[in-house]
């Protein structure tokens, strides 16, 4: 369940990087309500996970799922640039977040 918890955090992680974006510096209401609601979400649910999985572990995974998350929205739905070096800066992330979930300690 703590793997479950971290996951679905780090996918909220997306949401409220994504919505900040969408919120124009928080003068647009309702991104700005979603990006609030989905970061005490998030930070909830990787609250809880580290009950059980280890500090580096949990919040390398977490950030990296949000940054591996908000490269796909930006390239995808916000029309940023996808390049050969961006998308080995995400192969490494991802990478990482592999040998990280393999490396035990939980």
């Amino acid at each position: 369940m703590p793997w479950l918890s971290l996951m679905i955090a780090g996918l909220l992680e997306v949401v409220w990087a994504s919505t900040m974006k969408q919120s124009q510096g928080f003068s647009r209401l309702w991104p700005s309500v979603i990006t609030v609601v989905a970061v005490m979400a998030s930070f909830g649910l990787l609250s809880w996970s580290m009950r059980s999985l280890p500090l580096g572990t949990a919040y390398t995974v977490w950030t990296g799922i949000g940054a591996l998350g908000a490269f796909v929205v930006g390239v995808a739905l916000l029309g940023e640039a996808l390049t050969a070096m961006r998308v080995t800066a995400a192969l490494l992330i991802l990478s990482g977040l592999v040998l990280m979930k393999l490396s035990g300690g939980d």
